[in-house]
């Protein structure tokens, strides 16, 4: 402190930069009448980080990193009561690693002093009043302890444990190894050691976490690529059975006369394989052309799917080369990741992350287990998180006549279109909830799916069924054509109800559920 102090003696508070979540940069600039050092610089920087893992007080001449954030409230009071105001004192408290800045000439009228307790892992920052009194607090006490140290309104009180001997702790000047450059202000060359060691620290570590997570979301996004590239093959492969399916039609069409209704299977000599016999499943509520017209019809409808299926896994292939690529680029240590993650974000490869804003916080409600969007005609259409909450939302959060949809042939979120005691539900909504089911599944992107449409009332779970599993007693199949331009309303229209976000997860991404339908 008998370092910093004389160089900013009487200089006035002229900004606070807030660098969320625990780093605070303080801009000095003499007074009108000239304090101590004014000809030495115009303007110096304090920098203080209560940093649990690198807590530290100097003056800042490198570049500041911006915060990750807006600033909370307590950045927020300290620009309203402290700018403007006189450096008065800067010491040393106890003995031990707590300095405490005395400011005159506050804004607020009153006494008003910043108190940094550089501590470690409970590192915080101080507002106080008069009388030592606590105003405000960058981090607050736990709310699990019964009697907190630090209590807004009550006067500040020492961390526990004996304060340090006089001399008794490692000086500065061997903890840190004088930098190879000079230090840029040479009456504060230990300030310089600080700052060139923990600074360099932090930075690099801010670099590797941001590299990380940049990682966790490619990775996040390359499984979902790779993810739907194999269901799409699979879909490819099954259209194989095409040809089959037309041969069976005519096969069926040739002997109508052998077929009656009722009956569940059939064999007949397969004149394309020299007579041999071959087996033909049937519907037995269905008459004997209705069965050979299914046939045909299921013929044409895999020939269709199979006609825009190159396209979409040449798209899918790509994607999933350009996320390899993006991965490949983010273990490079020359490449900057937040340079990276913009690119990223601007070429579609990964959707911008959300940061969560301290100045909406609200206080947190219960967790529902699902997410809710508005359909076309306003009606609430519940998507269910994970396995466990697909149960939850189905049989505790969904009345009998609303409306269960769910992916056919793929596992994937219940979803419920609320609105019973309302008649019919509107055919709009009915395909707004349609496309959710899809998109919240395996099957997102894909041009086409089938979709299970039932009364919840319907829908029934086996006993001792893993999370997830149901059954149905009835209801009916939605072959959907997915339209982006409908999609996209929807999820811009959902309103999330989970009041503990994941700040690192990405928006609207299906959840981890076991296959539903058995």
């Amino acid at each position: 402190m008998c370092e910093l102090f004389p160089l900013l003696r009487g200089w006035s508070l002229r900004d606070l930069a807030a660098l969320p979540p625990r780093d605070l940069l303080l801009v000095f600039e003499p007074d009108a009448a000239g304090g101590a050092g004014a000809q030495a610089a115009p303007v110096r920087r304090l920098r203080i980080s209560a940093d649990p893992d690198a807590s530290r007080l100097h003056l800042q001449h490198g570049r500041a990193r911006r915060g990750k954030g807006p600033p909370g409230p307590f950045y927020r009071r300290l620009e309203r009561e402290l700018a403007g105001a006189r450096l008065a004192a800067l010491e040393q408290v106890r003995g031990d690693r707590i300095v405490l800045l005395e400011l005159r000439d506050a804004p607020a009228g009153a006494r008003r002093a910043l108190l940094c307790e550089l501590t470690g892992r409970h590192a915080n920052l101080v507002l106080l009043g008069p009388g030592d009194r606590v105003l405000d607090l960058l981090v607050p006490a736990p709310t699990r302890r019964a009697e907190p140290r630090l209590v807004v309104g009550e006067p500040w009180r020492a961390p526990p444990g004996r304060a340090p001997a006089p001399g008794g702790g490692r000086a500065l000047a061997d903890a840190f190894a004088p930098p190879p450059d000079p230090p840029p202000i040479a009456a504060a060359p230990l300030s310089w050691r600080v700052e060139r060691a923990l600074g360099a620290e932090v930075c690099a570590r801010d670099l590797e976490a941001e590299r990380k997570r940049l990682k966790r979301r490619a990775e996040r996004k390359l499984a979902k690529a790779r993810g739907l590239l194999r269901g799409l093959e699979r879909r490819l492969a099954s259209c194989d059975q095409a040809e089959r399916a037309r041969r069976d039609g005519e096969l069926l069409t040739a002997h109508l006369s052998e077929l009656r209704r009722g009956m569940e299977s059939v064999e007949l000599a397969d004149w394309h394989a020299d007579g041999a016999p071959r087996r033909i499943e049937l519907d037995p509520r269905r008459g004997p052309r209705e069965n050979a017209e299914r046939l045909f019809e299921r013929y044409r409808e895999l020939g269709r799917v199979r006609a825009g299926l190159p396209d979409e896994i040449a798209r899918a292939r790509r994607r999933a080369a350009a996320l390899e690529e993006l991965l490949a680029r983010c273990a490079d240590p020359a490449v900057d990741p937040a340079a990276l993650d913009g690119e990223a974000v601007a070429r579609g490869l990964l959707d911008p992350r959300q940061e969560a804003d301290e100045r909406k916080r609200k206080e947190p409600g219960p967790r529902l287990p699902y997410r809710s969007f508005s359909g076309s005609r306003g009606s609430e259409i519940r998507v269910g998180r994970s396995a466990r909450d697909n149960d939850a939302l189905t049989f505790r959060h969904a009345r009998g006549n609303d409306l269960w949809l769910h992916t056919a042939e793929a596992p994937g979120s219940h979803v419920v279109l609320c609105g019973a005691g309302r008649g019919e539900p509107d055919p709009e909504e009915v395909l707004d909830a349609a496309h959710l089911a899809v998109h919240f599944s395996p099957l997102r992107g894909a041009a086409r799916a089938d979709v299970h449409v039932a009364q919840r009332k319907l829908v029934h779970k086996p006993r001792g069924a893993k999370p997830g599993l149901v059954t149905l007693s009835g209801g009916r199949n939605l072959r959907l054509r997915v339209q982006p331009e409908r999609l996209a309303r929807l999820l811009a229209r959902g309103r999330s109800l989970d009041p503990d976000p994941d700040p690192d997860s990405e928006p609207d991404s299906e959840p981890d559920s076991e296959p539903e339908l058995g």
